[in-house]
C-alpha cells in the first residue's frame, strides 16, 4: 500500500481507540506516518446570551477546551510513543464555525485520513463537520472506521458500491492500494438503469479496469429490496464478509459548501464494517 501520510483527527478522549489503532497499523503496514490533530472545540455559539455575557462565556469555554486538548494530547502521545511509528502530535483550540479549516489544511497533505463514525451514540457535534472537512475541501479520501471494527493487514473482500458516477470513480481510484492488495474485490451495482451508459454490461468496464492493475474482481447485480442503497450494501457486506467498503461520497446543499448527502449519511449511520469514501 503507498498511504504514506495518515491523518486522524481527535476532540474527544472517548471513542478514539479505534481511529488511532487503525491509524497505528496502517502506518506499520506502509512504513508511513502518523499526523495526530488534537483540537479543542469551543462548541458555544456565541450571540446567544445576554449583552456582556459574551465574553465570559468564551473565556470559559476556551479555558475548558485548552484543558481538554491537553488531556487528548497526552494521551495520544503516550499511545503513539509506544507504536514504534513515526509520528507527529499537532494541537490546537478552535470554535465549530471554524474547525473546517484546521482540518483541511492538513488534509490537503495526507494520502489517507482515518476518522471514528461520526453518528452514533456519544458522538461530539463536530464529528460530521470533521468528515465533511477531509472530504470536500482537503479532497482526501476518508477511512470510517464503526466502533471495535478493524481493517486486517490481509484484506479478503472489498466491496466497490458502483453507480457510475465520478464520486465513485474517484473513490477506486484512491482506494487502489487496498483493491490491489485484497484478495477478492466485489463491483456491487443496485439496480442498474436500463438506459444507461453501462446497460448491456454494468460493472464490466471498471472490472476490466481493475484487472490490468492486477486486482481479482467480480460482479454483483443486486435488486434493491430495502428501501436504502445503504441498506442493501451493508446486508451484502455481511453476507460476503466483507472487510471494506469503497464509495463515492456526496454533497448537497445551496447553503453549505459541503454537506453529507443523504445515501453517504445513511451509509455512515449504518456501517458495521470500515467504509472508504471519496468525493
Amino acid at each position: 500500500m503507498c498511504y504514506k501520510t495518515l491523518l486522524t483527527v481527535l476532540t474527544t478522549p472517548v471513542n478514539t481507540e479505534t481511529q488511532l489503532e487503525q491509524s497505528v497499523a496502517l502506518a506499520r503496514l506502509t512504513e508511513g506516518h502518523v499526523n495526530a490533530l488534537c483540537l479543542g472545540v469551543d462548541r458555544t455559539q456565541t450571540g446567544y446570551y445576554y449583552a456582556g455575557a459574551n465574553a465570559m462565556v468564551l473565556q470559559e469555554t476556551l479555558a475548558r477546551a485548552k484543558e481538554e486538548v491537553g488531556a487528548i494530547e497526552r494521551s495520544v502521545t503516550k499511545r503513539l510513543s509506544q507504536s514504534a511509528v513515526n509520528f507527529n502530535v499537532e494541537t490546537g483550540v478552535a470554535q465549530m464555525a471554524d474547525i473546517g479549516r484546521h482540518v483541511a489544511r492538513l488534509t490537503r497533505f495526507s494520502d489517507l485520513v482515518v476518522l471514528a463514525q461520526p453518528y452514533g451514540k456519544n458522538r461530539p457535534t463536530e464529528a460530521e463537520a470533521i468528515v465533511e472537512s477531509a472530504l470536500f475541501e482537503g479532497r482526501a479520501p476518508v477511512l470510517v472506521m464503526p466502533d471495535n471494527t478493524t481493517l486486517p493487514d490481509h484484506i479478503k473482500t472489498v466491496l466497490i458500491a458502483w453507480n457510475e458516477s465520478i464520486e465513485a470513480m474517484t473513490s477506486v481510484r484512491k482506494a487502489l492500494p487496498m483493491l490491489q492488495a485484497a484478495d477478492m474485490v466485489r463491483v456491487v451495482v443496485i439496480d442498474p438503469p436500463q438506459h444507461g451508459p453501462e446497460r448491456s454490461d454494468p460493472g464490466g468496464l471498471l472490472c476490466q479496469m481493475l484487472s490490468r492493475h492486477g486486482v481479482n474482481c467480480e460482479i454483483d447485480v443486486l435488486s434493491k429490496t430495502m428501501p436504502n442503497v445503504s441498506e442493501v450494501l451493508n446486508r451484502h457486506a455481511v453476507d460476503t464478509a466483507a472487510d471494506l467498503i469503497v464509495m463515492g461520497a456526496y454533497g448537497h446543499s445551496r447553503f453549505r459548501q459541503a454537506i453529507l448527502g443523504g445515501a453517504t449519511r445513511n451509509m455512515l449511520e449504518k456501517a458495521q464494517v470500515p467504509v472508504l469514501m471519496a468525493h
